[in-house]
């Protein structure tokens, strides 16, 4: 396997995107409710995987997202403005990002005249 595709279980320990958590471990950690994370999911904010069973499961890229959101409801927020809020600011992020790896590329976009 390659390193894009851990092959042990161990492996999944250091990938944020592995969906580890049940709802109610993630709600625990979180400090709110399941009813949140279903409100911030049906915002599509979060898609959690289902198992088999068809019982949601949450990553820690997901979980950080969803404390965020809690963090903007505790401030009077309603869920779907945060749910956004937190959207934009992700999308941002990457943009960034790509900017930040295109200067790295080409030194001639460092400055805003090209020069």
């Amino acid at each position: 396997m390659t390193a894009d595709h851990p092959s042990t279980p161990s492996s999944r320990l250091d990938d944020d995107d592995y969906p580890a958590y049940t709802m109610g471990r993630a709600a625990d950690m979180l400090g709110t409710t399941p009813a949140f994370l279903r409100a911030i999911g049906e915002a599509r904010l979060i898609v959690p995987l289902r198992s088999p069973g068809g019982h949601r499961r949450y990553s820690r890229y997901q979980l950080r997202l969803a404390a965020r959101a809690r963090e903007l409801v505790d401030q009077g927020t309603p869920v779907e403005a945060a749910c956004r809020i937190i959207i934009l600011e992700d999308q941002l992020e990457e943009a960034r990002r790509i900017n930040e790896q295109l200067r790295r590329r080409d030194p001639a976009r460092r400055s805003p005249g090209g020069a």
